[in-house]
């Protein structure tokens, strides 16, 4: 699905380079590479504060404890999205509110929103799925008409651009905070785990940065309820590296996803994503038509070709996330996708060959 030894193959002496540096130096915890990646990234999205931490997860649940949410506070998400994100509504004693997403573009349906929200609403989490935007400025007029803080889950987007009312915006710059994902697959990925946390909010930043560390501003005062989650120096230093070819990366991305389409151009029973603004891509994923989903799925790896299914099971119906309140029938999109989506191998290093191959073999099968 990611072909990261190619991608390594590029870089290889800047990022090997970079880490010796960092051995070199021993500081490998809060190291100057960290301070020099916050500062790239900070100017790379246009916004004032990022905070890294050690994973996307920890990101996501940092970002609501700077927010100050309290066990009962409804948090209201997409049921169509990796487990991350309700997970941590879960473990702070939130509680999470599931709504189905829309059926082109597979982000969270805004009239959904707007029928959960209750007295006890205290944030939005638009999850950016698979490389392109949710209805970002319809989420915003949602959250001032409501007070409702909006945390962007931006782990599938990083570069992706979003052309507000107000202007061109950074994917994870738009709401109150966002937290992103730098795990090894996402189209800025290092080599272990990592995440970090954006705001333009001042107070915010400085709240978060004391909870990443132990609540320390100061060493041994403690200053608010913290975690230890912190970006160490060498996973910074090949960030460092592969940001400055983010762009690129993401144009690769988007040239492989417009050569499958034209490929898919004439398959009826292949509906190709759909873009409501720009999509950097981090997954390419398909919806098939009266097809058996999985024995394609089976069919492309007796093929050796990787394949995807993102996501199998809904969060709703997840034994750790059940819940009474919730009906089948609140979900007609998210049942529907279940059966339908299929990813295919999407990176940097897709070369025609390739995709004539992957794309030759799904055709074969959804036409015979």
């Amino acid at each position: 699905m990611v072909d990261l030894k190619g991608q390594y193959e590029k870089i290889k002496d800047q990022v090997n380079t970079s880490i010796l540096n960092v051995l070199d130096s021993t500081a490998y915890i809060n190291g100057p590479e960290v301070k020099k990646f916050q500062e790239e990234l900070e100017a790379y999205l246009g916004v004032k504060h990022v905070i890294p931490c050690a994973n996307g997860t920890d990101a996501l649940q940092i970002a609501m404890m700077g927010l100050g949410l309290k066990p009962g506070d409804e948090v209201i998400t997409a049921d169509f999205t990796f487990a991350a994100t309700v997970e941590v509504i879960a473990l702070l004693g939130l509680t999470p509110v599931l709504v189905d997403v829309n059926p082109d573009d597979f982000n969270i349906d805004i009239a959904a929103i707007e029928k959960a929200i209750t007295p006890n609403t205290k944030a939005i989490v638009p999850v950016h799925l698979f490389g392109q935007c949710a209805n970002m400025d319809a989420v915003m007029a949602l959250a001032k008409k409501h007070d409702l803080f909006v945390i962007e889950d931006n782990a599938q987007a990083i570069g992706a651009n979003y052309a507000s009312k107000s202007g061109q915006q950074k994917a994870g710059t738009i709401g109150h905070v966002a937290s992103t994902s730098f795990f090894p697959s996402k189209n800025l990925g290092c080599y272990g785990d990592g995440g970090a946390i954006f705001t333009n909010d001042d107070a915010l930043a400085h709240t978060i940065r004391g909870i990443v560390n132990h609540g320390m501003y100061k060493r041994y005062h403690h200053d608010v309820v913290g975690v230890n989650s912190r970006l160490d120096s060498v996973q910074a230093a090949v960030l460092r590296a592969k940001l400055k070819n983010l762009e690129d990366y993401n144009s690769a991305r988007q040239s492989a996803a417009s050569k499958y389409d034209a490929a898919f151009a004439s398959v009826k029973n292949v509906i190709t994503p759909v873009r409501n603004g720009h999509h950097v891509f981090h997954q390419y994923t398909l919806k098939v038509k009266n097809v058996d989903r999985d024995a394609l799925a089976q069919f492309l790896n007796d093929n050796n070709i990787p394949c995807g299914v993102y996501y199998p099971i809904p969060l709703h119906s997840q034994k750790a996330y059940a819940d009474s309140r919730y009906n089948e029938s609140d979900f007609p999109v998210t049942n529907q996708l279940i059966k339908e989506v299929i990813s295919l191998p999407m990176h940097t290093e897709l070369d025609d060959e390739q995709i004539k191959f992957i794309t030759s073999k799904v055709i074969e099968f959804v036409t015979k």
